[in-house]
């Protein structure tokens, strides 16, 4: 157990150094609550320990600096929209050639169809559509789940994320009953009117949501991602698979996350055959955008039940979706940065960098575990690997997570907040990786002193 009077004494020291280490940032942050709610631009930028932000001055491949000029290995890289590094170099030269010859014009160019076709050749799903975000892949696939099965619900995954998609946030009461997440805001309705809930690994929880008959699609990350790295086990995707053909529910798999194990994710690793397929973030190397697959039989079953009059007003597409710009980042992302050999070299610094947390974790006795998926890994705080998000959820630690995120970050490792996952970038190189684990273990050790 983790002495608490010590974690307060070694939390307010952090504290101290991180006001002396930034008091740039600090006065960015006061002057920017005159015009933006909580000092930032978005709400989430306010949640990092310490008692502001750090605002970023420049950040390219695994560094950022501030500022205040710190200097940052970054293993959080935008939460995964900066997994291709900050700024790759075919990337910025493909915006910037993009950006002289026209942003948007909400018609086609050649390179629609050159990403489009790489898509298909990662994934195994022949036909695609954009969108500005993975949020609103995922919405439009619900949408048309709902048409072309009838159905009204969807099944998620508990403790799953999804974007800002209203039915998702949703978990299960003591009773087992669909219910609200908590910090849900505006819900339009009752969850349960549009959600069953089912836990990660469970497969006979999985037939019984199914087995209602109501319900259109399962959406779900093939390994969960966002309440820690909660792996499947042997035969659960399958079994997914399967449940879905015997109740003619749509499957929906969202890749966002989980392409950290190699071009085509896990769909490609595990030989995955879902009907609808999103993801969004790296895929651009950081400018907004997304994208979801189909199956030709779903293509087809879509152009029967839909016609090209009405779709404005379907809840699918939007006027800056599938743009110029978005198209040509992807192009150069898809081919020049998230290759086959940078994974290769990321997944190996995955490795090294979970090895080396393992090690500490070890040596200092610490009921902790560390989960690897891929490029990926994240050390949690159980003794065993979480089997459910409920698990991964259940042992969290709040203040000992704030702890250790603000000591890595005035030691100039940034960690993906709201739980403890580093991730990769063909960028990172072995020092980086063999630093944080030199800074991760003297942490470990003043900890348990």
């Amino acid at each position: 157990m983790i002495n608490r009077e010590r974690l307060a004494t070694l939390r307010a020291k952090e504290d101290a150094r991180f006001l002396a280490l930034h008091p740039k940032s600090g006065e960015m942050f006061k002057a920017g609550q005159k015009n933006m709610p909580g000092g930032v631009p978005m709400s989430w930028m306010a949640k990092w320990p310490g008692a502001y932000p750090v605002f970023v001055k420049e950040a390219k491949g695994a560094r950022f600096s501030d500022v205040d000029g710190n200097t940052y290995i970054d293993f959080c890289l935008g939460d995964t929209g900066s997994m291709t590094g900050h700024s790759p170099d075919a990337t910025v030269a493909a915006i910037r050639e993009q950006v002289g010859k026209g942003i948007t014009a909400m018609l086609p160019t050649q390179d629609a169809a050159i990403v489009s076709g790489e898509l298909a050749a990662r994934f195994s799903l022949p036909l695609w559509q954009f969108t500005v975000s993975a949020t609103d892949a995922n919405r439009h696939v619900i949408r048309y789940s709902r048409m072309i099965t009838g159905r009204s619900k969807i099944v998620v995954i508990d403790r799953c994320y999804h974007g800002s998609v209203d039915e998702t946030f949703a978990t299960l009461d003591s009773l087992g009953n669909t219910v609200a997440r908590e910090g849900n805001i505006g819900a339009p309705v009752a969850l349960d009117q549009t959600t069953r809930v089912v836990e990660f690994n469970d497969i006979a929880g999985m037939e019984k949501a199914l087995a209602h008959g109501d319900v259109a699609a399962i959406l779900m990350e093939p390994a969960m991602t966002n309440v820690g790295i909660v792996l499947p086990q042997a035969g659960y995707l399958e079994a997914v698979q399967e449940l879905a053909k015997k109740y003619g529910t749509i499957l929906i798999i969202d890749e966002t996350h989980t392409i950290s194990v190699g071009p085509g994710g896990m769909t490609a690793d595990r030989g995955l055959k879902p009907d609808f397929l999103t993801i969004g973030k790296a895929i651009a190397g950081g400018i907004p955008t997304g994208t979801f697959g189909m199956t030709h039989k779903i293509a087809d079953d879509i152009k029967r039940m839909v016609e090209l009059e009405i779709i404005d007003t379907g809840g699918i597409g939007g006027t800056l979706a599938g743009n110029a710009l978005s198209l040509a980042s992807m192009r150069a992302t898809l081919s020049e940065v998230l290759t086959q050999k940078n994974f290769d070299h990321m997944i190996q610094l995955g490795t090294r960098w979970s090895d080396g947390v393992d090690a500490a974790i070890k040596e200092f006795d610490l009921p902790w575990t560390c989960n690897r998926l891929g490029a990926r890994g994240e050390y949690m705080f159980g003794k065993s690997a979480p089997v459910t998000g409920a698990d991964a959820n259940n042992a969290g630690d709040f203040e000992l997570e704030q702890y250790i995120h603000l000591r890595m970050l005035n030691d100039g490792f940034l960690i993906t907040p709201f739980h403890n996952m580093a991730l990769m970038c063909p960028d990172t190189s072995e020092a980086d990786v063999d630093a944080h684990t030199h800074a991760f273990r003297a942490m470990c050790a003043e900890l348990v002193q």
